[in-house]
């Protein structure tokens, strides 16, 4: 082998050796540098993975959330414009009954006004009559020259407002 040596210029148990220690220190370092750093990587990506996971989850409750926001606020506009409706309505019926209201006192008004002018005008002809007859008798007696009695009184009196009544 001496030949082979000098050919080559390498000792074969130096190359076995260094073969040798190049798999030991592959060894050495697949058990404390590669496993490590690999389980170290694993763990990381798995926490990537994990918060890719959470994100989506959370990007999904947002739009569930949304979803459910919007389905509220509709239900709420369409709740709003249902009150406010019957708020128009309420306040148009009550104008109703008011006017209605408002119509029925003053015909109640005008009914007690013309009421009261009917009786008004009853004691206006009442007290002329009265007037008009202590008149009528006392030129009565004077033509006359007699005292008249009370259903003679009252006889002329209505004779004499008839009479008057159909001249106006």
């Amino acid at each position: 082998m001496g030949k082979f040596e000098a050919f080559l210029g390498v000792n074969p148990w130096t190359a076995l050796l260094t073969l040798a220690n190049t798999i030991a220190l592959f060894l050495v370092l697949k058990k404390f540098l590669f496993k490590p750093v690999m389980k170290m990587i694993e763990d990381r990506q798995h926490e990537i993975d994990t918060m890719y996971d959470e994100a989506d989850q959370a990007k999904q409750n947002a739009l569930s959330i949304q979803a459910e926001y919007e389905q509220k606020l509709s239900v709420a506009t369409e709740t709003s414009e249902k009150m406010v409706k019957e708020a128009v309505a309420r306040g148009k019926n009550r104008e109703e009954e008011i006017i209605r209201q408002a119509r029925a006192d003053a015909a109640a008004i005008m009914d007690k006004a013309s009421a009261d002018i009917a009786q008004e005008k009853k004691k206006a002809l009442n007290d002329a009559k009265d007037e008009i007859s202590g008149i009528a008798m006392s030129i009565a007696e004077k033509v006359v020259g007699r005292q008249l009695n009370d259903a003679d009184q009252s006889k002329l009196v209505d004779q004499f407002i008839n009479e008057l009544g159909d001249g106006v």
